[in-house]
């Protein structure tokens, strides 16, 4: 299933990349070469660069390459590591449900009840915002996963020791 998602989740940001990218040569060409300078194309890279950033961020989170400081897990023994990185884990759940899923749920909620819309685009501010809590809950998906894993092998490593 994870690998499913990771292929989703990689396959969606190439995607919208390369639309950042399009976005922004059609930017310098209008301006620049025509003369002519496109309305909407400032609004849809910042929209898209918000999208590859929070989802970007997701993806990275899931494949832990995130940035993190070790010091502390070097001096610990191995039971006593993998229990930091359960505490790690759940604490990032934490940060990311009430900051990415709860807040930005209700940041989409407001926008969307208030009917705030787009300066050029004039679509609902919320479907740009619905990234946060998308984003927040393949984060906690991931970090659930972390931990199962560190679960099961402590299990099959207690389950070992104790069957010799």
């Amino acid at each position: 299933m994870r690998n499913f998602i990771d292929k989703i989740i990689r396959n969606a940001l190439v995607i919208i990349m390369a639309l950042l990218v399009l976005d922004v040569v059609w930017q310098v060409f209008t301006r620049y070469i025509l003369e002519l300078p496109s309305t909407i194309t400032d609004e849809v890279a910042r929209f898209l660069l918000i999208w590859v950033s929070l989802l970007g961020a997701a993806y990275f989170s899931g494949q832990n390459m995130h940035i993190s400081i070790d010091l502390l897990a070097n001096y610990l023994s191995s039971s006593n590591r993998q229990k930091l990185k359960i505490f790690i884990k759940a604490s990032i759940i934490c940060f990311v449900l009430c900051v990415f899923v709860i807040g930005g749920g209700v940041l989409m909620y407001y926008t969307y009840i208030f009917r705030q819309i787009t300066p050029t685009l004039q679509i609902p501010i919320a479907y740009v915002y619905s990234i946060g809590p998308l984003s927040g809950l393949l984060i906690i998906y991931y970090k659930l996963s972390d931990i199962w894993r560190i679960l099961k092998m402590q299990y099959k490593e207690n389950h070992v020791i104790l069957n010799k």
